[in-house]
């Protein structure tokens, strides 16, 4: 590899370690991370677990630890520990040695040319894993400490943005779903308490109704498989993974080219449309923001009109024990088809309400639709300069 001035070759082995601290069933809770709470490619966590619950052995890690998904290496998932926790076996926990800096192997680790190479000596063909024995004797490229530390301040400067923005995002949505609970659970809309109808149990003007009488109601599909050309496209085709801890969906693991998405063209769904996961994993809740399509496991509600929109979506997110066991049906694997859904029965809040609750959220959730679009800029840049800077094309002035 070309030598840039002032940097050094050396293997990762002299540059990392895998700390293996073993957690044991019945140790002191604490929060778990398994693969599934690591987001495929953007660095971040949909949320963690609880170790309670776990029936076999896991690692510690501490805050600030570098935890790599070995499983599967090409999803690229990869997170810096902002808590102490455990995590799976099937992710490493990764310190730098002495000489070396922690954010910096961090960013090292992720950088697209570190996953090609552990993706390439992974050991297994259905469930390929990244092979520790064969990376740390891989040679590469570091620059002096000083160097690694501003390369990744540079880095850095995005993801704590991006963390800014994510914590924004959750406040506005909290704030929402504070005004949800006063005006629809508690009646209580503005301060005034809603004079309740003494047959129905609920205020003047308000009734019992189903999900279907909110909108349209259109269950996805999934194109042949086999047919290559109707995948790769610019049509978002969202599936459960898209949806975890996502109030509107700005990006899919995978898309439609035009010609897969007209094969299904009864299946489109306008933007601000409401997903809702319905098989396996039941009771995810999110908003489209474009055109888009989706799989066989989601139904979709295309609102009647804009005022639905922001009620839709806290009435469901509010009802995921119900939607569970509404799908459980006394089969392993939970499942609400498109009818049953259409026909879950929901209050339906007088128009003036609907409407003045609508005026009321409506700027929140723009705001937190523009919070994500400006996460996805900012990754998408710090993922452009990431290998230049560590490759050395781009320099940082110390």
């Amino acid at each position: 590899m070309p030598m840039i001035e002032g940097w050094k070759e050396t293997t990762l082995g002299e540059v990392a370690e895998i700390v293996k601290d073993q957690w044991l069933p019945g140790d002191a809770d604490q929060k778990y991370i398994g693969l599934e709470h690591i987001n495929q490619g953007d660095l971040q966590i949909n949320g963690f677990g609880c170790s309670s619950s776990l029936q076999s052995n896991k690692f510690y890690f501490k805050q600030g630890d570098i935890l790599f998904g070995k499983l599967r290496p090409y999803f690229r998932k990869v997170w810096k520990a902002r808590f102490d926790g455990v995590c799976s076996t099937d992710i490493w926990v990764l310190r730098a040695k002495e000489g070396y800096d922690q954010n910096y192997l961090f960013y090292f680790m992720a950088n697209p040319v570190f996953i090609d190479k552990s993706t390439g000596a992974s050991i297994g063909t259905k469930m390929p894993r990244a092979d520790w024995d064969f990376l740390k004797r891989s040679k590469w490229l570091f620059p002096p400490l000083s160097e690694q530390r501003a390369i990744a301040a540079v880095l850095s400067s995005f993801d704590d943005k991006i963390e800014l923005l994510r914590r924004q995002n959750k406040t506005l949505e909290a704030i929402a779903q504070a005004i949800f609970k006063e005006w629809f659970v508690k009646f209580k809309v503005k301060g005034e308490q809603l004079k309740l109808n003494p047959k129905t149990g609920l205020p003047e003007g308000w009734k019992l109704g189903r999900i279907k009488d909110c909108g349209e109601i259109v269950c996805g599909k999934t194109p042949p498989k086999a047919i290559n050309e109707y995948f790769g496209g610019s049509i978002p085709f969202i599936k459960i993974p898209d949806m975890h801890n996502e109030m509107f969906i700005v990006k899919t693991e995978d898309s439609l080219t035009e010609e897969g998405s007209d094969f299904q063209r009864n299946k489109f769904i306008p933007a601000n449309s409401v997903c809702v996961s319905c098989i396996a994993t039941v009771g995810l809740v999110s908003i489209t923001s474009q055109k888009s399509q989706t799989n066989q496991q989601i139904n979709t509600i295309i609102p009647n009109s804009d005022e639905y929109l922001e009620y839709l979506y806290f009435v469901l997110k509010n009802m995921t024990n119900d939607l569970i066991a509404i799908g459980s049906g006394g089969s392993a694997t939970l499942n609400i088809n498109t009818g049953v859904f259409s026909d879950i029965e929901i209050v339906l809040p007088s128009d003036d309400i609907l409407k003045s609750y609508h005026s009321t959220v409506e700027p929140l959730f723009v705001k937190v639709l523009s919070n994500m679009i400006q996460i996805q800029t900012l990754s998408k840049l710090r993922d452009t300069l990431l290998p230049k800077l560590m490759k050395g094309e781009i320099r940082v002035k110390l």
